[in-house]
């Protein structure tokens, strides 16, 4: 018997932030998010992303044993510039039962239709910074940071349910070259010199860039992936809370801000270390060892993960993104990197795809969203 409970209270809180680390416990592929995070996704004190979103979630009982979690998410600001009437489903962790994921969905789907929405899909968050997509293959691979991982039979678990594939994405991982490319060192230098540009994080510390052009960034990043699946443009309080942590907890040597003669931003590219050993380590919990653990990772990384790369739409295929490559790499090289892996890229993405054609790389994993009319 399946018995399904809408979260009120903070023990039910509780027991939604800590069931996938215990569902995943032992296994080496699975990176929690932060607990904290987890625990006030329906705090809008905490949350700043429902400044724009409704939030209900759900724990489904098995046999009186907790058997796993969902959350549904209305993301109104999405909704109203795609012209749509979706609910998405979040947070989806589940044991292998059938009869469990179709309780948990279905409470998904009953919220929806009181909402008056049209579709259910998923696995989607508040926005892109959030977790998305469902892995299909690469079940042997350890996620990022900013990635979902799930077992092999979650995706049988909502294909049975009728649902179709929606968005999909591919993730790479990188050998990091001897030395640069001379011919991506000949076309950045080009571009510098033709259009003009500069590069402004060569230049000067992390927190007066974020102070000079940290906005200017967010707003460039919200025009050029405006058509960009599920994509929700940063505002309000979120650019501000975004903006406050990224001085804290970016390496400047991996971060890219190209502007132009007018001092506009043209051009952002991003990679991050990797914190996900010591969030594993942690089980997610902020302890003092996870908080040295972190510092470390990030001061001194062995590991990157490529966290967005965006171009102004009208220096779109003029070489610019060579110009952000080429300072990263050449860092990269420098600092003895041993591992560099992409986040999600759209299949549909080829220009982004098409950019890492200097570098010797491999697809390591799939994921998608799928969706049903409800």
């Amino acid at each position: 018997m399946v018995t399904i409970k809408e979260v009120r209270s903070g023990s039910d809180m509780r027991k939604f932030a800590r069931f996938p680390v215990k569902h995943y416990r032992n296994n080496p592929y699975y990176v929690p998010s932060f607990y904290s995070d987890e625990k006030n996704a329906t705090n809008p004190k905490k949350n700043f992303s429902l400044q724009d979103c409704e939030i209900r979630c759900f724990l489904a009982y098995k046999d009186g044993r907790l058997a796993g979690r969902v959350a549904g998410i209305i993301q109104k600001r999405r909704n109203s510039l795609a012209g749509e009437k979706n609910i998405r489903f979040s947070r989806f962790e589940c044991i292998d039962d059938q009869e469990v994921a179709d309780a948990l969905i279905g409470a998904v789907e009953t919220y929806g239709r009181e909402k008056g929405m049209e579709f259910i899909h998923g696995p989607w968050g508040f926005n892109d910074q959030d977790r998305e997509g469902m892995l299909y293959e690469g079940f042997d691979c350890r996620a990022t940071y900013a990635t979902n991982y799930n077992y092999d039979y979650y995706p049988k678990l909502i294909e049975a349910q009728g649902f179709a594939p929606e968005s999909e994405w591919v993730e790479y991982a990188f050998k990091v070259p001897e030395k640069l490319d001379p011919r991506l060192e000949r076309i950045a230098k080009y571009v510098e010199e033709k259009m003009g540009l500069r590069e402004m994080a060569e230049s000067m510390p992390i927190k007066k860039l974020v102070k000079l052009y940290g906005y200017k960034v967010l707003d460039m990043i919200n025009d050029a992936y405006a058509d960009m699946d599920g994509y929700v443009p940063l505002e309000g309080r979120e650019r501000d809370n975004i903006l406050d942590q990224f001085g804290t907890i970016i390496n400047p040597r991996y971060i890219s801000v190209i502007v132009d003669d007018k001092d506009d931003v043209v051009a952002f590219g991003l990679i991050i270390p990797s914190i996900c050993t010591p969030l594993q380590k942690g089980r997610g919990r902020m302890t003092p060892c996870t908080i040295i653990g972190l510092l470390n990772a990030i001061a001194h990384p062995k590991e990157l993960e490529m966290a967005l790369v965006a171009v102004r739409e009208d220096y779109r295929n003029k070489g610019v993104n060579s110009l952000m490559m080429a300072r990263v790499a050449r860092n990269i090289i420098e600092d003895k990197i041993e591992h560099v892996e992409s986040n999600p890229e759209l299949v549909t993405n080829v220009a982004v795809q098409a950019q890492w054609d200097f570098f010797d790389r491999e697809i390591v994993k799939r994921r998608r969203t799928y969706k049903k009319q409800l």
